[in-house]
């Protein structure tokens, strides 16, 4: 059985987004993530931040750098990827979230309304939205009754 790596942040930008390009072309969108949590400790709510840094790579990451910018809020897919480098001969390594999805969830906190038209659209991943979709409930107006019962089921 294979090992799971997956990871899901939702967190705020702490600096514009960097497009840099691999030799062979590849787009990369690198950027760090605040992710807030609270926890009780001594019957008060504390808050801890977390930094992650980001590599988002492809097309997607060009499609959305713009937007990617300070204090914008982002959903994160995708898995840890640990770097490991030598140093002045010491060994180092850094854990870094390789998204494969990047979700805009709303402006930035001192930019509202600015920001692009697709929010909530992810970017990376294939777009689901292609095809025809429900509204979750049928219409009134366009409901017909589904008769789709086979008399003829033997249980």
């Amino acid at each position: 059985m294979r090992d799971i790596n997956v990871v899901v942040l939702v967190g705020r930008l702490t600096r514009d987004a960097e497009l840099k390009y691999t030799k062979s072309g590849t787009a990369i969108a690198r950027f760090s993530l605040a992710v807030n949590r609270s926890r009780k400790q001594d019957d008060q709510w504390v808050d801890e931040t977390s930094f992650f840094d980001i590599d988002f790579w492809g097309k997607g990451a060009e499609a959305v750098n713009r937007y990617l910018t300070k204090g914008q809020q982002v959903a994160v897919e995708g898995e840890l990827r640990q770097d490991r480098w030598e140093q002045d001969g010491q060994p180092r390594s850094k854990v870094i979230v390789n998204a494969s999805n990047v979700r805009l969830m709303g402006s930035s906190s001192g930019n509202q309304g600015s920001g692009p038209s697709t929010k909530g659209q992810p970017y990376g991943a294939q777009d689901a939205s292609a095809g025809p979709r429900s509204s979750g409930g049928a219409s009134a107006q366009n409901s017909s009754p589904i008769d789709s019962f086979d008399d003829d089921i033997p249980f």
